[in-house]
């Protein structure tokens, strides 16, 4: 009886940590792992709620001595998030796959735009772990005395390690464990709004009255236009409050079936409480007339007025939850960043424009790679910057809205386009219309007021990452001509003869299983299996059976549903069929083996066993291609997969024959 190996203490250790590896044959897999709107809520709208803790606070602090004109910042951002809001739903109608910014931009403007909308996401979204991660800290800290700050930065980086390990851990297990914090988040700031309108009901329309009376005294002092670009400003300044509402369209293959649905519901749901969230504070910081306090901030402010008249013990304990929900709602923002970051990093991935590696599922079927380069590059930020948030806000903010305009662009250039055959394109177009005047005005009014406070760092981070990942494209495109080269030649060596079923019965019937058998790894039927069939079959005349051993790969590109993987299996099956016709033709007694998996290695040794037990006498071959004078930092693109599957089959003991295949090798074809 074969008992398995009992794990090492390594596996035993991930395995407590980030959990056993999940079956991708289990029929429930993704009721598993994708969420309904609800929690999808939690997870992406998080980044936006969070942004209440600092975008109000901002745009009421810039307003100076006019307070009272807070109002009409209020209304336009209300109305900025309700229209941003509707533009996106628009994109998620649009893209039901997903994708966010970096597919429309790709998709309806040109690959490019496309490139330098994604880069600007990902830099956004590492700042956005960033900044909630430091902002959280910096709050926690505030409840404790001074002594205690040189801590902060230790904490920080405790923080970001253990969002990396929830998110290694799962998309739903990460939203789960943060879920009571959020839900104490909008329980505790409904319940102050609420208070607000309800308990100060006579007051609220004061606010109205006020804003035009200390309009009147700007206009004074400032003039019309003092007052406009005053009013701007303040609208400007708290840009922060969106970021976070593209993170829906960024995630659509996370969510439950009807996948498009659930998107419009969980967009709702953002930018509803979003908007009241927002606006309820502005409404409470103008009712109790509020001015900054040094120390602390204007949410702090405003709930020290609010419960003042209450009992000193229900006021302070109600203020200490508040502040601490927003506090822990904080590192809880920087979820999104580890949830749509590691997606955008995968799309681009697939187009070439990142590692191939970084689109590849751990076992527990989540972009780990993705995961680990947003922490790591998070970590640095907050290492560099010493976990000031002062300086990390300085850097936020800018490139979310080089995203916005992009999409914005795309969306408006694509209903232009359909306007004759759509025949509501207008309003359509309207609203995305309106969202790229409004994102531009943001974008240019943030770079002007940030770029001599520290925003240029941002702008040079993005374009050294553009013209890194630039430099991959360019890689992969030689290499890919290359291989398409390959493939060619070695299509037209044996067109034809891969399409035919001829009947070989007989020699299917006087093969034997202890005859040398040759298992041949391939990916499809492309240049490089050919090439090593052939190669097999000229150099090796001893191996009379042959087995072709496929395994198809589930990645970020492919993994979105059943009939998808189901899909996958079926178009592995067909290819590996064309070889085993190949096989044939040249006299080789041949048959076929395949799986589907997250990892080629570990689904090769699972079925080298199989195979050994049918053949005995087997040995593995794999080919691989060989660029002319690859660099140590071209061979880093390239998932080394033939080394990795000779690693695991060595510790079994089985022999692996690596056969080279040059780009330019001529492999001629012998009976």
């Amino acid at each position: 009886m074969n008992r398995q190996p009992s794990p090492s203490f390594f596996q035993q250790l991930r395995q407590l940590f980030i959990g056993k590896a999940r079956d991708l044959r289990d029929e429930q897999i993704f009721h598993r792992l994708t969420l309904v709107a609800f929690f999808a809520w939690i997870g992406l709208g998080s980044d936006g709620l969070s942004s209440s803790c600092y975008g109000p606070d901002e745009a009421y602090r810039t307003l100076g001595n006019y307070h009272s004109l807070a109002i009409f910042v209020a209304i336009g951002i209300v109305l900025t998030i309700l229209i941003i809001s509707t533009s996106y739903s628009q994109i998620i109608r649009l893209f039901p796959s997903g994708g966010g910014g970096y597919r429309v931009a790709t998709k309806l403007l040109s690959p490019t735009l496309g490139m330098i909308s994604g880069c600007s996401l990902l830099v956004d979204y590492v700042l956005t772990i960033a900044v909630s991660v430091a902002s959280g800290t910096d709050a926690i800290f505030s409840l404790f005395p001074r002594e205690y700050e040189p801590f902060k930065i230790l904490v920080a980086t405790t923080g970001i390690f253990l969002l990396i390990v929830l998110n290694l851990r799962g998309i739903k297990e990460s939203v789960f464990s943060l879920m009571p914090v959020f839900i104490l988040f909008v329980v505790t700031h409904a319940a102050a709004i609420l208070f607000v309108l309800i308990g100060h009901a006579r007051e609220v329309p004061t606010v109205y009255h006020d804003a035009l009376s200390n309009y009147h005294m700007a206009k004074q002092s400032l003039g019309t236009m003092g007052v406009l670009a005053l009013i701007l400003r303040s609208y400007s300044m708290g840009a922060g409050t969106y970021t976070g509402l593209e993170a829906v369209s960024n995630s659509i293959p996370i969510l439950k079936e009807p996948r498009v649905k659930t998107g419009l519901l969980t967009m709702r749901y953002m930018g509803i409480s979003l908007a009241v969230t927002v606006f309820g504070l502005l409404i409470g910081y103008s009712v109790f007339k509020l001015a900054p306090v040094p120390g602390k901030t204007m949410n702090a402010v405003f709930l020290e007025a609010l419960t003042a008249s209450w009992g000193r013990n229900i006021a302070i304990g109600f203020v200490f939850i508040t502040l601490l929900s927003e506090s822990v709602l904080l590192y809880i923002a920087a979820q999104t960043g580890f949830l749509d970051g590691p997606r955008v990093i995968g799309s681009m991935a697939q187009d070439s424009w990142f590692p191939r590696k970084f689109t590849v599922l751990s076992d527990r079927l989540v972009t780990q790679n993705g995961i680990l380069f947003m922490g790591i590059l998070a970590l640095a930020v907050l290492w560099i910057t010493g976990g000031k948030v002062m300086i990390l806000i300085v850097l936020y903010s800018i490139n979310v809205f080089i995203t916005f305009a992009l999409s914005q662009s795309g969306m408006v250039r694509h209903w232009w386009q359909v306007r004759k055959s759509d025949k509501g394109w207008w309003h359509r177009f309207l609203v995305n219309g309106v969202g790229l005047i409004i994102t531009l005005f943001i974008l240019a009014s943030v770079v002007i007021t940030k770029f001599r406070e520290g925003g240029w760092v941002t702008l040079i981070i993005t374009s050294t990452l553009i013209l890194a990942v630039s430099l991959i494209r360019r890689h992969y495109n030689y290499a890919d001509k290359l291989v398409r080269r390959l493939n060619v030649q070695m299509f037209n060596r044996v067109k034809e003869i891969y399409l035919t079923k001829p009947d070989y019965t007989v020699l299917s019937e006087i093969y034997s299983n202890d005859e040398k058998t040759a298992v041949i790894c391939v990916s499809g039927f492309n240049g490089l299996g050919i090439c090593t069939f052939l190669k097999v079959h000229k150099d090796f005349r001893e191996y009379k059976n042959i087995v072709f051993l496929g395994v198809g790969i589930v990645d970020a590109g492919n993994f979105r549903g059943s009939d998808e993987l189901h899909d996958l299996e079926e178009q592995l099956k067909g290819e590996l069929e064309k070889y085993r016709n190949l096989a044939r033709h040249y006299g080789h007694h041949a048959e076929i083996k395949y799986s589907i998996g997250t990892d080629v290695a570990d689904e090769i040794k699972e079925e080298a066993k199989t195979i050994q037990k049918r053949f005995p006498n087997s040995v593995f071959f794999v080919g691989q291609f060989l660029l002319p004078k690859a660099t140590a930092f071209q061979r880093l693109l390239h998932n080394q997969t033939q080394f990795a599957i000779q690693n695991r089959l060595s510790h079994k003991g089985i022999i692996m024959v690596m056969i080279p295949i040059r780009s330019h090798l001529h492999v001629e074809m012998t009976r």
